[in-house]
């Protein structure tokens, strides 16, 4: 059931649709446009889904265009009374800022309104801190957490509490310099604790990377935006063309989730396509608008799997009206991890949604498909793209090799994959499948004049 409850302002007249017996933080979302502000009202609406990823509820937003920040509050003081009578009146718990702030912003902020004070930052962090699983994921979050916390000790009142649950900070339990201190020097000791055991596990990550790049197997990494489907196409690819240990065991599977970064650990996979070479495919963390440059660097060791990956599968959903501007932030994110200049296909995912696309999928342009990975629809064609880039175009000929060849067909064989063979009278008859990229040019040339 729903209660309207209005209120006024100096400036309008305001309803706010109550949810009863719902008991998520009730929170007070705030955006401030700027001349160079791009798509400022996506920004916000992401904002909302990050706060439900995090378990708040949004009751309501409110902005403001400025030429740039206030230095003291970020918005007016104006702007700041509206949130304070907004806040009353809707009974709101906490206020959150659509973008970074600074220390004495949020300081200055919590003082005026006094309540709790959140930016777009924090509620990503919270969100990882929420969702970690491995032991280097929470490593990563609780360091960058902490970084976050470190400046931002004093004045943030009860919001305290929420930044620093996961990483051992003691600084919302009490008041005084002393104490503050303490606090202080323990969250500076914990981040160079935190750095120490990521080094162990880098190493160890390291190790794995050079064995795998020891077995000469391609490495391929699903990249792209939060929420796009990565983890959906990797599911795909597993049950489609993983190998049986994987097959048998749900638990070799991802996280497969329709939120904001439902999977925070890089998982990686041996594919093993029917007669084709095998490859590893790994499901990377997604990305985001505004993603906290710490955060990238935190967790640059599990980006590495992209930044270190022959190809690269950028996976797009094309259903969500801002899917290019989700694009410019994944190559922008690409480009900072230096991973830029790596081969790309764009998979287009979530097509079906979409009318114009719906009636002819999977659509492939050059390097581009068009499928929808929850319906199984355009992994087979995704594949033969991944293939075709690892190791070239599948080419298939016929042979008749004769008896006296015998060196020669041994070696033809070893190339590809006999798809026919028949011995004659005359000779060997074999239909074989290679790929053109990994040919043995000089065993292909001899062969020649026993193609059929």
């Amino acid at each position: 059931m729903t209660t309207n409850i209005y209120f006024k302002n100096d400036d309008a007249e305001i309803e706010y649709s109550d949810l009863e017996n719902d008991d998520r933080e009730k929170a007070i979302l705030v955006g401030l446009q700027l001349p160079n502000s791009k798509d400022f009202s996506h920004s916000l609406e992401e904002l909302e889904s990050l706060c439900e990823a995090c378990n708040i509820l949004p009751v309501f937003t409110i902005t403001q265009s400025l030429d740039a920040p206030h230095q003291a509050l970020y918005i007016g003081t104006g702007k700041v009374d509206e949130v304070k009578t907004a806040a009353r009146n809707l009974d709101a718990d906490l206020i959150i800022f659509d973008d970074s702030l600074s220390p004495s912003q949020a300081r200055n902020l919590n003082s005026e309104i006094g309540l709790p004070i959140m930016d777009r930052t924090s509620i990503i962090l919270e969100i990882f801190a929420s969702r970690a699983q491995t032991r280097e994921a929470k490593l990563q979050v609780e360091l960058a957490k902490l970084q976050y916390l470190l400046p931002r000790l004093t004045g943030m009142g009860t919001a305290m509490s929420r930044q620093g649950g996961g990483s051992g900070s003691r600084s919302n339990k009490g008041a005084g310099e002393k104490k503050l201190e303490l606090d202080k020097r323990y969250i500076s000791h914990r981040i160079s604790e935190c750095k120490k055991e990521l080094k162990v596990v880098k190493q160890n990550r390291q190790t794995q990377r050079k064995s795998r790049v020891a077995s000469a197997i391609p490495q391929v990494a699903l990249v792209g935006y939060t929420n796009a489907g990565k983890s959906t196409v990797m599911n795909q690819m597993l049950s489609v063309f993983g190998n049986d240990e994987i097959l048998d065991n749900e638990h070799k599977k991802v996280l497969q989730q329709d939120m904001l970064f439902a999977t925070l650990e890089t998982t990686i996979r041996k594919i093993t396509p029917e007669n084709k070479p095998d490859f590893y495919l790994s499901d990377t963390v997604g990305f985001i608008d505004k993603l906290p440059h710490n955060l990238i660097d935190a967790f640059r060791s599990t980006l590495e799997e992209a930044l270190n990956a022959d190809l690269l599968i950028q996976v797009v959903d094309v259903s969500d009206p801002y899917y290019r501007q989700h694009m410019e932030v994944t190559a922008s994110t690409l480009k900072e991890l230096g991973a830029g200049d790596i081969p790309m296909i764009v998979a287009y995912n979530k097509a079906d949604r979409v009318p114009a696309f719906a009636s002819d999928l999977p659509s492939i342009t050059a390097n581009h498909i068009h499928m929808a990975a929850s319906k199984g629809i355009g992994i087979p064609e995704l594949m033969n793209m991944i293939l075709d880039s690892l190791f070239g175009q599948s080419i298939i000929a016929e042979y008749l090799i004769p008896y006296s060849e015998g060196s020669l067909l041994s070696q033809l064989l070893d190339l590809g994959n006999a798809l026919e063979q028949e011995y004659r009278a005359d000779g060997t008859y074999v239909k074989l499948e290679y790929m053109s990229a990994d040919s043995d040019m000089r065993t292909l040339n001899q062969a020649e004049a026993y193609k059929l």
